[in-house]
């Protein structure tokens, strides 16, 4: 069987993932103008259920944001979070007092460990244009060695991410070696951080009309391909039409075609690490009895409190993009 595709499957919200990841979710909104405080107009606001607006039938939505959209303070524990913007801006902020503005094209790869608590908030920077944001959230988990590894995250920079480009195809190298363009290292107690475990995270983009071939991985791992903006494609003998993820043979390079439009993937594959994952909502560790004691730590503790004024922190209007990590250190952009 010469043929990469394994499975083909609808993306839900979340996407399904393979070991290692754990799953990835996906925001586009067509944000309007802001109201000159970061938010919306107050009467574009009536009528939606602010604190869980996820209604998928909306132009845009304010998640679990109350005047900002976003997703306030909330705890992890034992995985990491790749946040991928292409469009737009998040503001972080964080219970180690780390802080940060990343966007257009930015990444941040926070690694929970023992435990952090973090707001991602979305502001409406433009009062005179419309503010939209284009962002993937990728959850990596960590195996039982790591689950209580000190937090730790990393800015990747827009302008310091390998971009490839090939006839007619851009390759966005987040995590992970295409060809012989190696990424930037990524947190380093990820699961990423080890090249043996193949975790690759890229952005691809090719053009309408055109032919690519997917590089095979160098082992046998788990590997997904997203069509997550498009219209039809050509894999496999197989037709693919958009917002749909394809498991793929690892070992096998992939033949892509595309049709009258461009077509935008995420490419997320790494060697699985094979151990029980007990999940309960921003918590992942390996047993049950792990996932309470991570609820009644978080209890005591709040994962150190939050040091920011409000539970939706959001930076000052005009600041740039930076980073402040927790020791201090400050990277502005």
């Amino acid at each position: 069987m010469n043929n990469p595709v394994i499975k083909i499957f609808p993306l839900s919200m979340p996407w399904q993932t393979q070991d290692p990841f754990l799953f990835s979710v996906y925001h586009y909104d067509q944000y309007p103008k802001g109201n000159g405080e970061m938010g919306p107009a107050p009467e574009l606001l009536k009528g939606r259920n602010l604190g869980n607006d996820f209604n998928p039938y909306e132009k845009w939505r304010m998640y679990h944001g109350q005047t900002i959209p976003g997703f306030p303070y909330h705890p992890h524990r034992g995985f990491e979070t790749v946040t991928i913007v292409n469009k737009g801006f998040c503001d972080h902020s964080d219970s180690l007092g780390a802080a940060g503005r990343f966007g257009e094209g930015d990444v941040q790869w926070m690694t929970a460990g023992r435990g952090v608590q973090h707001s991602e908030m979305f502001p409406l920077l433009k009062d005179d244009q419309d503010n939209p944001l284009e962002l993937f959230q990728i959850w990596l988990n960590l195996p039982k060695a790591s689950k209580f590894v000190e937090p730790h995250f990393k800015m990747l920079w827009n302008e310091d991410i390998p971009i490839v480009t090939e006839s007619r195809a851009q390759i966005k190298v987040v995590s992970g070696n295409y060809k012989s363009t190696k990424s930037i290292a990524p947190a380093p107690d990820s699961w990423a951080a080890d090249p043996d475990n193949e975790v690759v995270i890229w952005n691809i983009h090719v053009d309408a009309n055109s032919d690519y071939v997917l590089p095979a991985a160098s082992s046998s791992v788990n590997r997904t391909l997203y069509l997550y903006d498009g219209e039809t494609i050509q894999m496999g003998g197989q037709t693919i039409t958009n917002n749909h993820g394809i498991v793929l043979d690892s070992l096998k390079e992939v033949n892509i075609k595309t049709g009258n439009k461009t077509a935008h993937f995420i490419l997320l594959q790494g060697k699985p690490i094979n151990e029980p994952v007990a999940k309960y909502g921003p918590f992942v560790m390996n047993t049950d009895l792990e996932i309470q004691q991570a609820m009644e730590e978080y209890r005591l503790t709040q994962f150190g409190g939050w040091p920011w004024p409000y539970p939706d922190h959001v930076h000052e209007k005009d600041r740039g993009r930076f980073a402040l990590y927790p020791d201090g250190t400050l990277v502005e952009k």
